[in-house]
């Protein structure tokens, strides 16, 4: 069992920018616009000597019930019923408002011992302020600064106790092992036992965060009939058919062009930063609407990035000649995206709870190609063979020469090939020999790279 602390408060106070000081890293959206976070936010934080769980949270707002910000408030309820203890953050510059009473009695109905951060309090001119927090009945206020990191020794007076307490009651729980970020370029021959780090992104509501909280079996992550709810790329821990699995909520991509605010451009950014952290990505496409062109656009972008790929059509519930659409989405695929040929699509419906073991499978199917490991026996009987079928082209009446390959690297696969003039090979060719790899040893729908080396001569001196 490991402590976990909830941060709560009304809305632009800082509560993210706490959130980002006490895990070390700019995890969570930063802004001066108020209401930025709306999903909780769960990360590990250290100070010191001890470690704990804290929870980011959209904080209490004042709304109409059912409306977004009643739900974003709901979601810091259930982080507050989570957690061990609550920091209620105020702004020491503008002191204690009515609002902040207001939501201090909603505190106090939670039945969590309470300790208030008067966060910004960077100069002394805001003691006063400060000691205005008394009122609050929480006892002593501390001053702190998210953004300096100042007053993290109060925090630490807070949590230590706490965590000790923990300790002396769980003797015998070792500290879980910190896991370092997702390195492509370092292979790890047996991953299994470690989590299958699994993003889903798309255009706004396309169904993303529906899909996650009906993966997870809870309301976990904000939903509604409003687009673009998610700001914040979210991890969560998950199990599927005894795997365990990272699984990563985006916000929605839309066309770069259209991207004109500083925070959807600061969510954009954090969705394809969990894209370049993730092992699979499934692309969810709004299927009630025709394929676009953006939604093509994201699947090329995993494929550059060397994921693995999954496209998933959402809402199918909502699609009526079926058999039409799915033979659109097919032939659009293999039009515009020749390069990632054979991209496994899954159709489901989040709501309805259907197509979710398809999916499932469909990404251990992903990860097992972008995983594989062909030998080199096995790879050059089959490259001879291809080009015997179709030789490589003769530019400036000199043909190019492949010797022989080799694979250098998975995840994804990659491969090396040897010869003369390889420079020169058209992409033309490197596709045919990329589909007819895919074909032949069953890697279709897996990004592949090939990397040219030249021959060395044993007999050239180097003087030439």
């Amino acid at each position: 069992m490991t402590v976990t602390v909830a941060i709560l408060g009304r809305p632009n106070v800082g509560k993210s920018t706490l959130f980002n000081r006490l895990i070390g890293q700019k995890l969570a959206l930063v802004d001066d616009q108020p209401g930025v976070t709306r999903d909780r936010r769960e990360g590990h934080a250290q100070i010191a000597d001890i470690e704990f769980q804290v929870f980011d949270t959209a904080g209490f707002d004042e709304a109409k019930r059912g409306s977004l910000e009643d739900r974003m408030s709901d979601q810091a309820a259930e982080a507050a019923r989570l957690s061990d203890h609550i920091f209620f953050v105020i702004d020491a510059r503008t002191g204690v408002t009515p609002v902040d009473r207001m939501f201090a009695e909603r505190i106090r109905k939670l039945g969590k011992p309470v300790t208030v951060l008067a966060n910004k309090s960077e100069t002394k001119a805001v003691q006063q302020q400060v000691h205005e927090a008394y009122m609050l009945g929480f006892g002593e206020p501390f001053p702190i600064s998210g953004e300096h990191g100042e007053g993290l020794e109060h925090i630490y007076g807070v949590v230590k106790p706490l965590v000790l307490k923990d300790r002396a009651a769980n003797p015998t729980v070792e500290e879980e092992e910190i896991q370092e970020p997702f390195n492509p370029d370092i292979e790890a021959p047996d991953r299994h036992d470690k989590p299958l780090r699994l993003a889903i992104i798309g255009q706004p509501n396309a169904g993303k965060s529906t899909l996650v909280n009906s993966m997870l079996g809870e309301e976990r992550m904000l939903t509604g009939p409003e687009a673009g709810i998610t700001r914040d790329a979210i991890a969560n821990d998950w199990e599927w058919s005894g795997r365990k699995i990272k699984l990563w909520d985006t916000a929605g991509i839309r066309r770069k062009g259209k991207v004109k605010e500083k925070l959807e451009k600061l969510s954009v950014h954090d969705a394809l930063r969990a894209v370049k952290f993730a092992e699979v990505v499934v692309v969810l496409v709004d299927a009630s609407f025709s394929i676009e062109k953006q939604d093509l656009t994201l699947c090329d972008l995993v494929g550059r990035e060397g994921r693995a790929i999954v496209l998933a059509l959402s809402k199918w519930d909502l699609v009526e000649d079926k058999n039409a659409a799915l033979r659109k989405v097919n032939e659009i695929m293999e039009d515009i995206l020749p390069d990632i040929r054979g991209i496994s699509i899954v159709t489901l419906s989040a709501k309805q709870g259907r197509g979710e073991d398809r999916l499932m499978k469909a990404v251990l199917e992903a990860d097992r190609k972008w995983n594989i490991r062909i030998s080199t026996g096995k790879f050059n009987r089959w490259l001879e063979e291809a080009i015997q079928r179709n030789p490589p082209p003769a530019p400036s009446a000199r043909r190019i020469k492949i010797r022989y390959g080799t694979q250098v690297n998975a995840r994804p696969p990659t491969f090396a090939l040897f010869g003369n003039q390889l420079d020169k090979l058209p992409q033309s060719y490197q596709r045919y020999l990329m589909n007819g790899l895919r074909e032949t040893l069953k890697l279709d729908g897996t990004p592949i790279r090939f990397v040219f080396r030249g021959s060395n001569n044993p007999f050239d001196d180097g003087k030439r």
